[in-house]
């Protein structure tokens, strides 16, 4: 049997990661989740209860916790109830390929990909419905979660660049096909924290979530098979030591590259979760990390697809120079 794509994983959800601002102090952690989410105490309970809550890293054991200003706020909120996504032609896309059976996007960093607790609306998913209203019967006909109709994989809302998503049952078919037995390669830029001395290498570590603070994933000997390869394209020194990167996924984790650069010491640049420090240049939910390119069969012919999306001007700046990648 094939590994499936583990970012599809309904237990993921959306996650609600901050610092709790001086207006949220002195008030119940219960609370807060509860305002800043729109879910109510009962579900906020609940998850302080299945210990998908951390402050600080560490799990919050009570509900009545109260916060401080300045404490790290991690939780795991649950997926949406069932229901349908809205078509919503205001949502923005930007199609770099469209074809009968599917099409390939360039997601914009801050752009979250499908509907869950932390955001029910004007997602990627209800973009795609207004444009391509027949990705609905994917969900209809019980292929795709109802609120991922079409979804083949996925990027976490910080990241930017291309993904392919399905508009048939044939596209959608081959292409989770191709995607669990690894032949859709997926090519990634990060610019990773310190000078990565191997000019090319493998991470080959299993990925689980973390038993220490259970909003995050963590290299574990019981996790999931993950391995991600990266080559050296740069090393820069100022204003301080980065390495550009360009990284391959022979899987597909939850975070992996994020949790595997940050496992061999180089954490993605402005990584809010795995990373340790903060680069102002960029939003505070925006890590240098860009889905470049993508390669597969066609689900129809066979023929190979290819298709990629140029850096964008955030991550570019922080370069401080146009590079031909």
């Amino acid at each position: 049997m094939s590994d499936r794509d583990d970012s599809l994983d309904a237990f993921d959800g959306e996650t609600l990661d901050l610092i709790v601002p001086a207006t949220l102090d002195a008030i119940r952690v219960d609370r807060v989740i509860s305002m800043l989410t729109g879910l109510s105490r009962s579900e906020a309970n609940a998850m302080v209860g299945n210990g998908a809550v951390s402050v600080n890293g560490k799990t919050v054991a009570k509900s009545s916790l109260v916060l401080e200003g300045g404490q790290h706020l991690v939780a795991v909120l649950p997926p949406p109830e069932t229901g349908v996504v809205e078509p919503d032609e205001s949502v923005p896309l930007d199609i770099v390929l469209d074809d009968v059976d599917f099409a390939v996007v360039n997601k914009d960093a801050g752009q979250v990909v499908h509907p869950g607790a932390g955001q029910r609306t004007g997602t990627l998913v209800a973009g795609l419905l207004a444009r391509f209203p027949q990705m609905q019967a994917l969900s209809d006909e019980g292929l795709s979660d109802p609120f991922r109709p079409g979804i083949v994989h996925r990027l976490d809302k910080g990241t930017s660049g291309v993904l392919v998503v399905a508009k048939t049952v044939e596209g959608l078919l081959s292409l989770r096909d191709q995607l669990a037995t690894r032949e859709m390669d997926r090519t990634y830029l990060g610019l990773v924290e310190g000078h990565v001395s191997e000019e090319r290498g493998v991470v080959d570590a299993p990925i689980g979530r973390s038993t220490r603070t259970p909003t995050l994933m963590a290299v574990r000997a019981d996790g999931r098979p993950a391995r991600t390869g990266y080559e050296v394209l740069e090393r820069i020194d100022k204003p301080h030591a980065v390495t550009l990167l360009r990284l391959t996924l022979d899987t597909g984790r939850t975070h992996q590259i994020r949790v595997h650069m940050s496992t061999i010491g180089h954490p993605v640049v402005n990584d809010p979760r795995y990373g340790h420090r903060r680069d102002r240049r960029l939003p505070e939910e925006r890590f240098w990390l860009h889905s470049r390119t993508l390669a597969f069969r066609h689900p129809r012919t066979g023929e190979p697809v290819s298709a990629g999306a140029k850096l964008p001007e955030d991550l570019v700046s922080l370069l401080g120079e146009q590079r031909d990648l």
